[in-house]
């Protein structure tokens, strides 16, 4: 068996972004990589998402270049993976702070894509509660690859 891995363009790469909401960041503080599973929604060159207050904000407010992963696993290898490279903005709850016109356009929107796949959210049945930090990241750049065997495409059992 061989594998044969092709690099896709960035439309299959959005393509991939937008079929799924689950995903990887990866960011740096010091010597320590972090990477959180997030619950995230690509639109327009975005990827909206929200974060729990805690010392991993504190870190992207201080260092805002992340690394965001996606991948779809048919078989051991057979994938598709992307990752995105870009900046981390926290966007502010117009409700509880002054904020700029564009700012407050921005968290809407936000917080309008998350619900279109979690309607609960912000609301008294919020599943996370806790995840208050609208933010999104700027896609800078996006790569993706494909692996292919021409294996089974089932995974083997547990």
């Amino acid at each position: 068996m061989s594998v044969e891995l092709t690099v896709i363009d960035r439309g299959a790469a959005e393509a991939l972004l937008r079929r799924h909401h689950v995903g990887r960041m990866a960011f740096a503080h010091h010597d320590r990589i972090t990477i959180h599973l997030v619950n995230y929604v690509f639109a327009d060159g975005w990827i909206y998402a929200r974060m729990e207050t805690g010392d991993d904000v504190m870190t992207l407010r201080h260092n805002q270049w992340v690394a965001f992963e996606v991948d779809e696993v048919d078989g051991i290898y057979d994938w598709r993976s992307v990752t995105a490279h870009g900046s981390v903005h926290f966007l502010p709850d117009p409700s509880a702070t002054p904020v700029a016109p564009a700012l407050r356009r921005a968290y809407r929107e936000g917080v309008r894509l998350i619900r279109s796949v979690v309607p609960a959210v912000f609301t008294p049945d919020d599943p996370i509660p806790e995840r208050t930090n609208v933010h999104r990241i700027h896609v800078d750049e996006l790569t993706g690859l494909v692996a292919r065997s021409g294996a089974p495409a089932a995974l083997p059992p547990a």
